[in-house]
């Protein structure tokens, strides 16, 4: 494996009887990134990632986490990773304080708890009962228990599901301040929005295999969706004067004749032309709207259907 690399899988492959839930894999996570798994439910993502995890071993292929076979080191693995669930359920009387020093337990090095709680905005929890904590607080609690061995690399499931969109921006911010540590995190979402904020690169896994893989930007550049502009004017357009639009796709005039809509495939060239053709003719130029296509886009087109499908 890679220095470069925190996580290294080829070919990886799982089988439940007939059933191929995982269908030859390919990918890597260089260290301290953040690596987002997107796909439906049934995909694939999860035994994947449960395999990384060293919780599910796999049929066949080639994965190392840290340098460590996932099946064979597994509790050399354990020790130098965090693992996040979607859920994480505690018994009702344990005290924060109390989860934190008994996770601490498992491992060969510990970070301070109240350092963790301080920075997980949880000190004024320190001694409160599982049951009291809000829901935004439960997960800020399993993310401090998934950092408590101080963890190279860390996995997120689904680390916001469920959460109300307040608690998902406190979230966003913990994984942000974790992202600027340089810590290697690989996450799974169904957010769209999420993993284009807080992902280096993402993979789309489908049916079992990875379909497309690059930062948000790139797989949106590759994506045949096209860019649109709207623009309005304080005065009608003449279409008979308008000219080829550069890299324009279609142009559609309003029936008031002011507004228009061009899509294009590299609309800030559009964008400039036709401004200048606005300002030449004195039409006053009233409002302008850029709308590119996003990481929803890129995968309905690649799967055929939405993200929470």
């Amino acid at each position: 494996m890679s220095q470069q690399n925190a996580i290294s899988v080829q070919g990886l492959r799982k089988s439940y009887g007939d059933f191929e839930a995982v269908k030859g894999v390919d990918f890597e996570v260089r260290t301290g990134e953040v690596f987002g798994l997107l796909g439906p439910n049934g995909a694939g993502k999860t035994t994947t990632v449960e395999i990384l995890e060293g919780i599910r071993q796999r049929t066949a292929g080639e994965v190392t986490v840290l340098g460590l076979d996932p099946d064979k080191q597994t509790k050399q693995l354990k020790d130098r990773i965090g693992v996040c669930l979607q859920s994480t359920n505690l018994p009702d009387k344990m005290k924060v304080i109390e989860a934190l020093q008994l996770f601490g337990s498992f491992y060969s090095r510990t970070l301070d708890p109240d350092a963790l709680l301080k920075r997980l905005q949880l000190s004024e929890k320190r001694e409160a009962f599982y049951s009291t904590l809000s829901g935004g607080q439960k997960q800020r609690l399993a993310i401090a228990l998934g950092m408590i061995n101080d963890p190279s690399l860390l996995f997120l499931d689904e680390p916001t599901q469920g959460l109300d969109p307040q608690v998902r921006l406190e979230i966003h911010s913990l994984i942000e301040g974790m992202k600027a540590d340089h810590r290697t995190i690989l996450m799974t979402t169904h957010y769209i929005e999420e993993a284009e904020r807080l992902c280096d690169r993402v993979a789309i896994v489908d049916s079992g295999k990875v379909i497309a893989i690059g930062t948000p930007r790139e797989l949106v550049e590759r994506s045949a969706g096209k860019s649109t502009i709207e623009i309005r004017c304080e005065q009608p357009m003449d279409e008979s004067t308008m000219p080829a639009w550069p890299e324009a796709l279609s142009s559609t005039l309003s029936d008031d004749h002011r507004s228009l809509t061009v899509a294009s495939s590299r609309p800030a060239r559009s964008l400039v032309e036709i401004v200048k053709w606005v300002d030449a003719r004195g039409l006053g130029l009233e409002d302008v709207h850029l709308q590119r296509p996003t990481l929803e886009d890129v995968f309905i087109e690649l799967t055929g259907k939405r993200l929470r499908d």
